[in-house]
């Protein structure tokens, strides 16, 4: 609670002290009681401010923040609602002479003040603002600023008043072609499955890694003593984990996490089941943060989506190019022993050094890999070195397909699937 004099408080109490000094100065006993009265009226508000503020605290006073959309992406608004109740007589007589204001990250109000709509009643009020999320992350949002002056209009109040919210900003992400007829060509549509429905849908098969726990056929599994699901229209469908390796610059960080974030989501729309893997994601085998998350899978509705992007909001630059490299090798070698093979590697690192080519081209012996090597622009011969790690790639077996920092996402995308032709 911060509580100070406004300006015609200080003004009051000026006129006042001059008004004391120039009475007694003089020896007029009028001026000197109206100097007193004068000075006497600030403090005696003040005082009242305090005993009010003491007695009542923030009691009868209910405050409800909902943000919409909650998640946002990074370059979208929201729309926040504030409601403000009065649950009794008291807190009616409070919400009437109250002013509301809100306080917001900067990644959400821009460094600017908020612009709000405050509509009333005698029990509720409501103020309503948009913001607009310029980073992805996690940013704080209120608590609700709340400020009084008393009935004379010489002390104000300053006070906080409900809980402090946090907005979640996922990547900027783009719709990306669908990539199955690329990605998955005929030979391994023979070898996986059709995608075509079964005639059958109780009709077995071996589990694979990726598959939905619920199509388990539990009852087989048990005379078998091996897991077995059922087979459906998506059976054929290769896992597919999305590789990150995260810069050191905040900007390539974001665009490298929006890219590989649309291709996950591209991939998941597809049929595929999904995963990323990187730095901050899912704990390794020597337990750090650098192994791959679960699976999620399209069948799981809507919240398939989320539970992708969710992934995202948490991820952080590395502090130096060298531990960027060792988190993308620990991540790669967890990937290389996670039952990897089979499955489809979609990977957006930056220029490697030799340990860093040798690791990730053994990982494309077990998977089909796919990669975008980033330039990150960290020095002048940043072009060279990412030339160099795309053809130890491209030697090894991987697609891939240099790219720059900034680019469109499409059409780096188009020009990864270019690549298999």
């Amino acid at each position: 609670m911060r509580r100070r004099p406004t300006a015609r408080g200080w003004a009051l109490a000026a006129l006042g002290v001059v008004a004391l000094q120039t009475g007694i100065g003089l020896g007029s006993l009028d001026l000197v009681r109206i100097g007193f009265l004068l000075v006497a009226l600030p403090v005696a508000a003040f005082v009242a401010a305090v005993v009010l503020d003491a007695v009542r605290g923030r009691r009868g006073l209910e405050v409800h923040r909902d943000v919409r959309p909650d998640p946002v992406h990074a370059g979208q608004e929201a729309e926040v609602r504030v409601d403000i109740r009065a649950t009794d007589r008291a807190g009616r007589a409070r919400l009437a002479g109250l002013r509301f204001s809100e306080q917001a990250a900067v990644e959400l109000s821009g460094g600017r003040a908020l612009r709000a709509r405050v509509t009333r009643r005698a029990d509720h009020a409501t103020v309503r603002y948009p913001v607009r999320a310029t980073q992805r992350g996690r940013w704080p949002l209120g608590p609700l600023v709340v400020t009084r002056t008393d009935t004379f209009g010489v002390v104000r109040s300053r006070t906080t008043l409900g809980p402090e919210s946090q907005v979640a900003v996922w990547p900027t992400v783009v719709a990306l072609p669908a990539p199955s007829d690329v990605l998955v060509g005929e030979p391994d549509r023979v070898a996986l499955g059709a995608r075509t429905p079964s005639t059958d849908d109780a009709n077995l098969r071996d589990y694979r890694e990726g598959d939905d726990l619920r199509r388990v056929h539990w009852r087989s599994s048990a005379r078998r003593g091996a897991m077995l699901v059922r087979s459906d229209e998506r059976a054929g469908m290769r896992p597919v984990s999305v590789l990150l390796d995260l810069p050191v610059r905040p900007s390539a960080t974001e665009w490298t996490i929006s890219l590989a974030a649309s291709m996950a989501l591209a991939m998941l729309d597809s049929g595929h089941p999904v995963r990323l893997a990187g730095p901050g994601l899912a704990p390794g085998r020597d337990g750090t943060a650098h192994g791959p998350s679960p699976y999620v899978h399209g069948r799981q509705g809507p919240e398939s989506r989320a539970a992708l992007l969710d992934l995202t909001l948490d991820l952080q630059p590395a502090r130096t190019p060298a531990e960027a490299e060792a988190a993308l090798l620990d991540t790669t070698r967890v990937l290389d022993t996670s039952r990897a093979a089979g499955q489809i590697v979609l990977a957006v690192v930056g220029p490697l050094s030799a340990a860093g080519c040798v690791t990730l081209a053994h990982l494309g012996d077990v998977a089909q890999g796919w990669a975008f090597v980033r330039a990150d622009g960290r020095h002048a011969g940043d072009l060279r070195d990412t030339h160099h790690t795309a053809t130890v790639l491209r030697r090894s077996g991987w697609r891939v397909a240099q790219v720059t920092t900034g680019e469109d996402l499409v059409d780096c995308w188009l020009r990864l699937l270019g690549s298999a032709r």
